[in-house]
């Protein structure tokens, strides 16, 4: 796999101790614009996570010396905002909750298709630039090429004619937000966020995408008001 370059492409951490599925994902995950570690046990996923910073983790739940929610809470512990999917063969209902339970955002169960294990990728991967970015620092850029090209497969065309429709029905999208806020209407508050949310996760409109977590965690807000506001401003120049 490629060195990472920070902010290039996500960096991904697979810890797998099987030889067959340490190669079933790298053929898998040679389509995403994304670099790859791999790691074959809790100690070496550990190591890896010293030295590198990871935009997710996908994780086996069962490993040679630990498991996959002990794993993901040790890391965890010093790199809270990172995303990560478990993969287990285990399809029993209550795996699933436990490795839910345990702070995963998705569970795939082996053996998975390559489409199944790409689209979970860049569900995450979106999700995670919407709830804020994972990276040390505050300063956030406005714009997440990675995170949006991860979702479109690297089509750096279709990126641009989506954030072409993005950027034309934001003013609308603002518009709405304003109205729902000054008649303090809170359902049409909530809708018109999720779907703002949504569209920012998919362009990888980052800076928006946090400024409309914050403000729908508190609409009353005058600060939170006031980043929405500067954010969009941004973005339509």
């Amino acid at each position: 796999m490629n060195t990472h370059v920070q902010g290039s492409v996500p960096h991904l951490l697979l810890v797998e101790d099987d030889m067959t599925s340490q190669g079933f994902f790298q053929f898998a995950l040679e389509s995403l614009p994304a670099t790859v570690d791999i790691a074959d046990s809790f100690a070496s996923a550990m190591q890896r996570a010293e030295s590198s910073h990871y935009d997710l983790w996908l994780i086996d739940v069962n490993l040679p010396d630990g498991d996959g929610p002990t794993l993901l809470q040790r890391l965890r512990a010093k790199y809270p905002r990172v995303s990560a999917l478990a993969h287990t063969a285990d399809a029993s209902t209550e795996v699933q909750q436990a490795l839910q339970q345990a702070g995963f955002s998705e569970t795939l169960i082996k053996p998975m298709t390559r489409d199944t294990l790409l689209k979970a990728i860049r569900r995450t991967l979106a999700k995670s630039a919407v709830s804020g970015d994972s990276r040390d620092g505050t300063d956030v850029p406005h714009w997440d090429e990675a995170v949006a090209l991860t979702a479109l497969n690297g089509q750096q065309a279709h990126l641009r004619a989506l954030r072409e429709l993005f950027l034309a029905e934001l003013p609308v999208a603002r518009d709405a937000v304003g109205r729902a806020l000054d008649r303090h209407d809170d359902a049409e508050l909530r809708n018109q966020l999720h779907r703002l949310q949504a569209s920012c996760g998919f362009v990888g409109a980052l800076k928006l995408a946090r400024s409309v977590r914050q403000l729908h965690n508190n609409p009353s807000s005058t600060s939170a008001r006031q980043n929405f506001d500067s954010a969009v401003s941004a973005l339509l120049g």
